[in-house]
C-alpha cells in the first residue's frame, strides 16, 4: 500500500493524515522498523494506531505504559494459581510413597506453555497473524523498562528460560506513543523511525470534524473549530484537543446549538466537554464579557492590512 493509497484508506475511516505522516507509516510497514510519535496529548497519535488496525483488517495489541511497568506485565507471566492446582491433582493422585518420581515429573511439567500468561509484548510476537503493537506513552514508563524494551525490538523475540526464545513468525507493526512526559533514549529513538504530530490548523481540524461528525452543519463546524483554535493559544492549563473539538461538537448538536453567538447560555454550560480544569474555566471567566466574548473574538472576522 503506498502512502497515497493509505492517505485514502485512512480518510475513509474518517482518519484525516497528511502525507507525511502516511510516509512514515508505510516506511514502518516496508523496513519493519517502530514508529515513534510524539505530540501534544489529544492531537490523535494513540488514534492513529487503532485507525491503521482498522485499515488493515488487523488486530490491535496495546501495552499501556506506566511507572513501574516491568516485564511481568509487559512480556509474560506464569498462572501460579493454575500450576498450584496442578501440583495438588498430582499429590492427589499418587498418594503412595513410590510415585515421587512421578511427582516431580508432573512439577518439571508445570512451566508449560499451557500455564504461560502472554502479555502484550509476547502476544504480539508469538501471533501468527500480523498485528499492530501500540506501545501507549512510552515516556511514563521507567528507563529499566525502556532497556527491556530495546532488546525485544532489536530482535523481535523473547526468551524464557523454562521454554526458550520466541521469535516473531511475522513482525507486528510497532508504533510507540509519547507526549514528553520524560526524555526518551537516544538508544530507542536510533531503532524507531520518527514523526511529530502537531495540532492540526483549522482546515485540517474541519475536515476531521466533517470526517467523524458528517451529520454537523458546515456552519457549526466552522464556528466550533475557530474557538477551539483560538482556545489553543491562550496557555491554558489542558489545551484542548482533537477529541475535545469532536465531544463538544457533538454536545452543541445535542443542545440544539445551530450557531454559537446565538445562545451564549447554552455554549458556557456545553463547555463541560471542551474544557477540563477548574483553573482553565477560571481563565475563561476572567476574560471580558467571560464565555460571551471568547466566543465573539473567535468568530470576528481577522481585519485585513488594508482594513486597520
Amino acid at each position: 500500500m503506498t502512502p497515497a493509497a493509505l492517505r485514502t484508506s485512512l480518510a475513509g475511516v474518517g482518519y484525516v493524515a497528511d502525507d507525511a505522516l502516511c510516509t512514515a507509516l508505510h516506511l514502518a510497514r516496508e523496513l519493519g522498523r517502530p514508529l515513534l510519535l510524539e505530540g501534544e496529548a489529544g492531537v490523535g497519535k494513540t488514534e492513529i494506531a487503532r485507525t491503521l488496525a482498522s485499515v488493515l483488517d488487523t488486530r490491535l495489541i496495546r501495552l499501556q505504559c506506566y511507572e513501574g511497568l516491568d516485564a511481568q506485565h509487559a512480556l509474560y507471566d506464569w498462572d501460579y494459581r493454575r500450576q498450584l492446582l496442578a501440583i495438588q491433582l498430582s499429590r492427589d493422585a499418587h498418594t503412595n510413597a513410590g510415585a515421587e518420581a512421578d511427582i516431580a515429573r508432573a512439577s518439571d511439567a508445570l512451566y508449560d506453555e499451557r500455564f504461560l500468561v502472554r502479555r502484550p509484548l509476547l502476544e504480539a510476537i508469538a501471533s501468527p497473524e500480523p498485528v499492530v503493537l501500540l506501545i501507549d506513552e512510552i515516556d511514563r514508563a521507567d528507563e529499566a523498562f525502556e532497556a527491556l524494551l530495546l532488546e525485544v525490538l532489536s530482535d523481535f523475540q523473547v526468551s524464557i528460560p523454562e521454554l526458550g526464545t520466541i521469535e516473531a513468525r511475522t513482525r507486528p507493526v510497532v508504533i510507540l506513543t509519547s507526549n514528553g512526559v520524560r526524555e526518551l533514549s537516544d538508544a530507542l529513538r536510533r531503532r524507531c523511525l520518527y514523526h511529530y504530530l502537531e495540532y492540526p490548523d483549522e482546515a485540517k481540524e474541519r475536515d476531521i470534524v466533517r470526517a467523524r461528525l458528517p451529520e454537523v452543519d458546515t456552519e457549526l463546524v466552522i464556528d466550533a473549530v475557530r474557538v477551539v483554535q483560538a482556545l489553543r493559544e491562550r496557555g491554558m492549563r489542558k489545551t484542548p484537543g482533537i477529541a475535545e473539538t469532536l465531544d463538544w461538537t457533538a454536545s452543541l448538536v445535542r443542545l440544539g446549538v445551530r450557531r454559537l453567538d446565538a445562545d451564549p447560555d447554552t455554549v458556557a454550560a456545553s463547555l463541560t466537554a471542551l474544557v477540563k480544569t477548574r483553573e482553565d474555566h477560571a481563565l475563561l471567566d476572567r476574560e471580558e464579557r467571560g464565555v460571551a466574548g471568547v466566543v465573539a473574538a473567535a468568530l470576528s472576522p481577522t481585519p485585513t492590512p488594508a482594513s486597520r
